[in-house]
């Protein structure tokens, strides 16, 4: 379908449109590509190497509950298998939490704030 990113779904759920299916998630997280509530973020990038907070403070997932950016840095520079499936858990944990808060939203009848305040169209929090 092509609608993938959060950007993506959010205005698209603004159009009416409920129904996604998209590969953005998984093939972006193998590759390094990680969703957060401040943006995404290379994982890959030198800047992690130290690095030794969550990929995201805001998300409950198990990654970032157990291990740090320079941890799963160093496990996607070292080629190891895990760094992909720690990258896809959070990234699919990220999106399925994105639409959580958007039905709450939608539910609470405040979409329109909620799209407004968006970081990935100003400022989201997850």
């Amino acid at each position: 379908m092509g609608v993938g990113t959060p950007q993506n779904i959010i205005e698209a759920v603004a159009c009416v449109i409920d129904f996604f299916d998209c590969v953005l998630p998984a093939r972006n997280g193998r590759h390094g590509r990680l969703y957060t509530s401040d943006g995404s973020v290379n994982i890959k990038n030198e800047c992690h190497k130290n690095d030794d907070g969550p990929i995201d403070k805001r998300c409950g997932c198990p990654v970032c509950r157990d291990f740090s950016r320079a941890y799963l840095r160093h496990l996607f520079i070292s080629g190891e298998m895990l760094a992909m499936r720690f990258a896809v858990l959070h990234n699919l944990y990220f999106f399925n939490n994105l639409m959580t808060n958007i039905r709450d939203a939608i539910e609470k009848g405040e979409y329109r704030r909620f799209r407004l305040d968006s970081v990935y169209l100003g400022g989201l929090t997850l």
